[in-house]
């Protein structure tokens, strides 16, 4: 067998064992540079978004499925449910009785209160910077914890947080801003201001070690409750809490899960679970499975009785976030404020404004905290008292560069938590086979299978059939193919996560010349089945928008293409008698090749081109190399590729493969990974090898 590897030319020149006792008589050219324009398309140009509309209409019946209970002894019963499933699916972790570790950095002494630069201890090892602004006098104070979205600069920003904090000291409020996790002082490299994963996979990495930006943002809010309650300047029964677009989002769930807060103000946030499918949201503002069981209403629900009053925009771009929405929200949980005597504890008022946290949300926000938390007015706005803004390097904790080492950031805690999470599977003595498969599947959120419903054919072009393939959970896969030359009933299905547009043609020749029949689909949001309706298009995030929408409603990309590959197989077994199918999937789509074959049973033999071998996490800087549907929620809580390779009991072929940040393996890592490879197989003792090239 000849192996040449042409480096330079970016070309690997190799002969493919694809199947058990065949091997290819021609030689397959595989370049990532090179691609196809000749593949016909299946569908008309004017074709339906099929996947917008699917997704619309599944977000919509769960806003009729999910009804908030009429009666106290039912609400009681739902209210506890809901807040054990919270706690589940965001992974909130919370130790009241852990050491603040309260460290102050410097003091400013302004006109009538004073702000602290400080860092506190949220989680075990984990240290948030913050402000703590404090009116001058001995108190106690009411008190409001300030939460943020996506203010790159985090707390320190003059142009949305710092104000707030302002505007409450000075109207006999303590204030706490909080930096939320990856932003302000909390990035990968101190000073050095990012988003911590709106329009990157950052946050999203955080999904592999199990835990969910969400969850770890909640934990750290819980914690600044705590460190407010300890303060004996502070009134710890008169803490609100309020925030802005993501921070909005952190206000109403915080209040929900935490009845220490006693009136909230939620800025440009409250809408409904259903306009974030397909709509914008920050993984930090996804509830994995949320539809699954409840709606926003049912959040606001867990406030009652207690206060909240929402501030939507009319100007406002992100349709998740508008006013309409809000209102539908408001009119489903208004009864339940109603029936436990409280209806005049949730309002909203609405500005006509663009996105923020505005002079006038402000206002509103200091009118119904004095109302709610100091018992004065009557909830309407209060005339904001003039401020003056900070330079923000006075707000920082530390100085550019010397931030304490307790204090990280996305990329050094996966990094960390990983490595932890490999050393377990790696010293695992024995699997269950059967339930490690179980346990994939869940993680993949295969809760339903696919089956061909019917297959709609269309004109023959170029040489190929096209065909689409209708499922019973309303999908229309595109598929072309072409029948095997003689009667070998071998097939190959070629994936590409980029679409069939993105597949060499030299790889297609190979196969051709072969003699094997192919299948060429383009899985969902890929190609022709790709969203045509996105309202923003974010180039550093392929399959962003589809990914964040799934994880709402239950499921995930890549287990969607396992069961769209099912379906496929489905298709050339009982249509076209095909014996033996393989899989040559690149990128993300060789992962969804992987686990169709362990998960499936109906696939050969896998072939992986630029996969990643391993889900531990390596380099920031190339975070975005794959899509945002290459995270799975706990897949290294449950193991690694290797395991899944194990399980197969198939041969798996890995072609130039990948770090999860797309970096190129050297040799003695190859060998290492070889080696982990070959032990997973033996301890769960299945046939078949796998191979890097």
């Amino acid at each position: 067998m000849k192996r040449i590897i042409q480096l330079c030319l970016g070309i690997i020149l190799i002969n493919i064992p694809l199947i058990a006792n065949n091997t290819l008589s021609e030689d397959i050219f595989y370049s990532r540079a090179e691609s196809t324009d000749t593949l016909p398309s299946v569908f008309s140009k004017s074709r339906a978004d099929i996947i917008d509309n699917k997704l619309r209409l599944e977000a919509a019946m769960k806003f009729g499925v999910h009804q908030i209970p009429g009666n106290l002894k039912d609400l009681e019963i739902y209210r506890t449910r809901l807040r054990s499933e919270i706690i589940r699916e965001t992974g909130v972790v919370y130790d009241h009785k852990l050491p603040l570790n309260i460290k102050e950095t410097g003091t400013i002494k302004m006109n009538g209160y004073s702000i602290k630069n400080i860092v506190f201890q949220t989680r075990h090892g984990i240290y948030t910077t913050a402000n703590l602004f404090i009116p001058d006098g001995k108190g106690p104070f009411p008190a409001v914890i300030n939460m943020l979205g996506h203010w790159l600069k985090g707390k320190i920003d003059s142009t949305g947080a710092q104000g707030v904090g302002h505007s409450l000291a000075l109207n006999g409020y303590v204030c706490l801003t909080v930096d939320p996790w990856g932003s302000g002082e909390r990035t990968t490299v101190h000073g050095i201001f990012e988003d911590h994963g709106d329009g990157n996979n950052l946050g999203s990495a955080l999904l592999n070690v199990g835990e969910t930006l969400m969850g770890i943002e909640l934990s750290d809010n819980i914690r600044g409750v705590d460190l407010l309650s300890s303060l004996s300047y502070v009134e710890p029964d008169k803490i609100g809490a309020t925030g802005a677009s993501g921070g909005g989002n952190q206000t109403m769930w915080l209040t929900a899960m935490d009845e220490r807060i006693k009136a909230s103000v939620p800025i440009v946030s409250v809408g409904t679970f259903g306009s974030y499918i397909l709509g914008t949201p920050c993984i930090c503002e996804v509830v994995i499975d949320a539809l699954t069981f409840t709606e926003e209403s049912g959040i606001l629900a867990l406030v009652a009785p207690r206060a909240i009053k929402m501030c939507n925009h009319k100007k406002d771009e992100n349709l998740a976030f508008n006013p309409a929405e809000m209102l539908r929200s408001y009119n489903n949980v208004k009864p339940v404020f109603k029936m436990l005597g409280v209806e005049n504890n949730i309002s909203y008022e609405l500005f006509d404004l663009v996105h923020g946290y505005m002079k006038e949300d402000r206002e509103a926000m200091l009118g119904w905290f004095d109302l709610h938390l100091k018992g004065i007015g009557n909830g309407a706005s209060k005339k904001e008292i003039p401020f003056k803004q900070l330079p923000e390097e006075k707000l920082m904790v530390f100085p550019i560069g010397q931030r304490d080492a307790n204090v990280i950031g996305t990329e050094e805690y996966c990094k960390k938590r990983g490595k932890e999470l490999k050393a377990v599977l790696l010293n695992t003595k024995s699997f269950d086979l059967n339930q490690k498969k179980k346990e994939l599947r869940n993680i993949l959120r295969l809760n339903e299978k696919s089956v061909l419903k019917e297959v709609h054919k269309y004109s023959g072009m170029a040489g190929w059939v096209r065909v689409g393939l209708e499922t019973t959970d309303n999908k229309l896969i595109p598929l072309l193919f072409q029948t095997p030359s003689g009667n070998s009933g071998e097939y190959v299905i070629i994936i590409n996560s980029g679409g069939k547009d993105n597949i060499s043609a030299g790889l297609i020749e190979g196969y051709t010349k072969s003699g094997l029949g192919i299948a060429i689909p383009d899985l969902s949001g890929t190609g022709e089945a790709s969203l045509a309706s996105l309202r923003f298009d974010y180039l550093k995030g392929r399959l962003r928008t589809l990914v964040r929408s799934e994880f709402w409603l239950g499921k995930t990309v890549l287990g969607e293409w396992v069961k769209e590959l099912d379906v496929i197989t489905q298709f050339l077994r009982s249509g076209n008698k095909a014996q033996k199918i393989a899989i040559d999937g690149t990128k993300e789509a060789g992962l969804a090749g992987l686990f169709a074959g362990v998960l499936e049973g109906n696939i050969d033999n896998v072939i992986l081109r630029d996969a990643p071998i391993s889900y531990l996490y390596d380099n920031r800087e190339n975070i975005d190399f794959y899509s945002n549907a290459v995270f799975l929620p706990g897949f290294l809580n449950w193991g690694d590729v290797s395991l899944v390779a194990a399980l197969t009991g198939k041969n798996i072929k890995f072609i130039n493969p990948l770090t999860i940040s797309g970096q190129t393996l050297n040799d003695s890592k190859l060998k290492e990974y070889q080696t982990e490879f070959e032990k997973l197989r033996n301890i769960c003792k299945q046939s078949g090898k796998t191979t890097f090239q």
